[in-house]
């Protein structure tokens, strides 16, 4: 039986050797690093580099992470691709896998006409049993969800099927127009780092996907809005969110550079190699800032 999805889910970064490999020794460290904080599982997606994995590899690391996992939480896998029949392909896989559901965006190559992006989610949760989380990552990648779609979705198989992590501008508004819209069945997850994560918590998030780089901290900001102590909330999210702000602005090899060093940095990671090519490089006086600002979360930890 497949296991609740919500809480604290962190998306994992897949590690790399120098040689490009990916390092299981370093994967293995990162998923015990999840379970040594209070989190309900894991999940494989765009911040794992999963499009520049090869497609044996996004099947044989989605074996891996269910090996890995030890029935400790859910484990989660994006399997969003440019056909269904691939996108299918991976939902299987996670599936014999025994891993617990699906994220999926959009294919990106082109913009499709809304039926035939229903057709696309619909196929995954017609011949899948797992629930599936509609990922809209259309602020870096593909082409918007309406709320027309998001909603016709729910509605026809219902909240413990289909799930949400709108990461579109402004979050916080339509997070809360999601919700309203259907009558707070939707279960949705923050989806912007963490960068919005107070603001969505207000808004009554089912749970959050950050990285796994600031999961410390995140696991203990996550505890503080559940006591609702906006003392250590706002002492722990600033700096947070001065780190996540600084990801962002370079789009999604930001968020890979800095995650991988801090992963480093914190002995989980063996190196900060990422798959080639990418757009922006960490220079020393970003890992300064970085370096300050990490000092600064400790303080508060």
């Amino acid at each position: 039986m497949s296991k609740k999805i919500e809480g604290l889910l962190p998306i994992i970064n897949t590690p790399f050797l120098d040689n490009d490999e990916i390092d299981a020794e370093s994967l293995k460290r990162q998923i015990d690093w999840v379970y040594s904080f209070p989190c309900q599982g894991f999940g494989l997606a765009m911040v794992s580099e999963l499009l520049r994995l090869t497609q044996d590899e996004r099947v044989d690391i989605t074996y891996q992470l269910a090996e890995l996992n030890q029935q400790r939480g859910a484990v989660i896998i994006s399997v969003g691709a440019e056909s269904t029949k691939e996108a299918l392909f991976y939902a299987r896989h996670a599936e014999r896998a025994g891993c617990d559901g699906l994220i999926a965006i959009p294919p990106i190559s082109s913009a499709l006409p809304e039926p035939a992006l229903e057709e696309y989610f619909c196929s995954l949760a017609d011949e899948i049993d797992l629930p599936l989380i509609i990922q809209d990552a259309s602020g870096y990648v593909g082409k918007p969800i309406s709320f027309e779609l998001s909603i016709k979705l729910l509605n026809k198989y219902g909240p413990d099927k289909i799930l949400f992590k709108p990461e579109v501008a402004p979050l916080g508004p339509n997070i809360s127009k999601l919700r309203d819209a259907t009558q707070g069945r939707a279960k949705i997850f923050e989806g912007s780092g963490g960068i919005s994560v107070v603001d969505s918590y207000r808004r009554k998030i089912t749970g959050i996907m950050p990285g796994c780089d600031l999961l410390d901290a995140v696991a203990a900001l996550w505890e503080a809005l559940q006591n609702g102590d906006d003392d250590r909330i706002y002492a722990l999210f600033l700096p947070i969110c001065a780190i996540i702000a600084i990801q962002s602005q370079p789009g999604i090899d930001g968020f890979l550079a800095i995650e991988k060093y801090i992963l480093k940095k914190k002995g989980i990671f063996t190196t900060t190699q990422r798959r080639r090519p990418y757009t922006w490089d960490l220079d020393i006086e970003t890992e300064q800032e970085i370096d300050r600002l990490l000092l600064q979360l400790e303080k508060v930890l």
